[in-house]
């Protein structure tokens, strides 16, 4: 075995220049574009889906918590259930529950003297978490909330300040469409903030104020809102922690988790696994058939030294191994090759930001990256192992080689 490998280092090395060079030099460079093209696409694979899911959580939570009514539509105004210590506290009984925020909406109409919008109005508490959404905030301020009253601030989207040409402080009249069919009660608003998602289910449609406006306007106690928002430490778990939820809501109470919610989104991201697999099953196809052209190469041009060694008495499993050292040489120079060339790509994109992505169709203007550990183990050790084994085909040509005709051979 030591023979075998000082003899594959010394043919692999070799500093002399030859065609096996040259074909030795291409067989890596080959597998160095496989193995980085691979461990891209996972890296950008696994950044899409998070970066999305991530604005999917922040804006909605993981879990949403709401009166039982099956036959309305998915984002409308609730039926108003009353504030729960059970539920609230379930962030200190249940393990995995990270925060518990109360919201409600109501549907209504943003006027100025040129156009109108109409909105899906959605009122938070004090204690809403805005460091989630902290990115999302393009221009201005969250809404302050008053001791007493309702606060007067409103935070637009982009695309709702832009139709209606608003800017930061500026006055807006808000129409709110009443349940009972009584004509809309009108209040004056000032926008204290702007915002972007990039997701268009939420930038046409969602406008962020007081819970307390929409209490008063619906005659609510204080204590009644539309429902929970649910955050989670691993989204991971939602479906099973969903299930626990729900055994701990009072009757006519029902949880879903956005998954649920929002279904098409989800399984849109979902397709990716299957796109990425694709791509993984090409490029390892790639790097193995010229890792076996090259071998192929390799071992008729190494003809005449192969018909020496079984001269000299060596056995084929000997032979064998030095052609399967040198292809392990280029298999594992170009895995390391590609990992560098990978994380420097990646390194600049996460920097610099150099792969731009039409917002309005993949809902992120970057290429995001997201390094999983496991998946670069997987690929380089599921590129060496597949390569090693596929190798063993073009060295079974050694096992028909005979020596004199090799020692002949020119």
């Amino acid at each position: 075995m030591k023979i075998a490998g000082y003899i594959a280092r010394r043919v692999a090395f070799n500093p002399q220049k030859s065609f096996s060079r040259f074909i030795i030099r291409l067989a890596i460079a080959a597998t160095t574009i496989s193995v980085t093209a691979m461990i891209i696409a996972l890296a950008f694979t696994n950044g899409f889906q998070h970066a999305i899911s991530q604005k999917i959580f922040s804006f909605w939570g993981h879990i949403r918590v709401q009166h039982y009514e099956p036959e309305k539509v998915i984002i409308a105004e609730e039926f108003p259930i009353a504030k729960n210590d059970t539920v609230q506290q379930l962030v200190n009984t249940v393990s995995g529950i990270e925060h518990i925020q109360a919201y409600a909406t109501k549907n209504a109409i943003l006027k100025t003297a040129e156009s109108i919008e109409g909105i899906l109005f959605k009122g938070v508490e004090k204690d809403y978490d805005t460091d989630r959404l902290k990115s999302f905030l393009k221009e201005g301020r969250w809404m302050q909330f008053p001791d007493s009253g309702y606060s007067n601030d409103i935070v637009l989207s982009t695309y709702t300040a832009s139709q209606l040409n608003l800017k930061v402080n500026d006055p807006i009249l808000i129409y709110f469409i009443q349940n009972d069919g009584s004509a809309p009660r009108v209040r004056k608003l000032n926008v204290s903030g702007i915002y972007k998602t990039g997701i268009e289910d939420y930038d046409k449609l969602i406008a962020l104020g007081d819970i307390r406006l929409i209490q008063r306007l619906n005659n609510w106690s204080p204590d009644q809102i539309g429902g929970y928002e649910i955050f989670l430490k691993d989204y991971r778990k939602m479906d099973t922690l969903n299930e626990t939820i729900f055994n701990h809501l009072p009757a006519l109470w029902n949880s879903r988790t956005i998954r649920e919610i929002y279904p098409n989104i989800f399984d849109w991201l979902a397709l990716q696994d299957k796109t990425i697999l694709i791509v993984l099953i090409i490029m390892i196809i790639v790097a193995v058939l010229n890792l076996i052209t090259c071998l192929i190469i390799l071992v008729l041009e190494r003809t005449r030294m192969v018909g020496v060694l079984k001269a000299l008495g060596a056995f084929n499993g000997t032979i064998q191994q030095i052609f399967l050292y040198h292809g392990a040489v280029i298999t594992l120079t170009g895995i390391l090759m590609g990992n560098i060339l990978a994380f420097l790509l990646m390194f600049f994109q996460d920097r610099y930001g150099f792969i731009n992505l039409p917002e309005d169709m993949y809902y992120i203007s970057k290429a995001e990256v997201r390094i999983v550990p496991w998946h670069i183990l997987a690929v380089n050790a599921g590129t060496f192992l597949i390569c090693i084994l596929v190798l063993l085909i073009p060295t079974l040509i050694i096992r028909r080689i005979q020596p004199v005709k090799a020692i002949q051979f020119k």
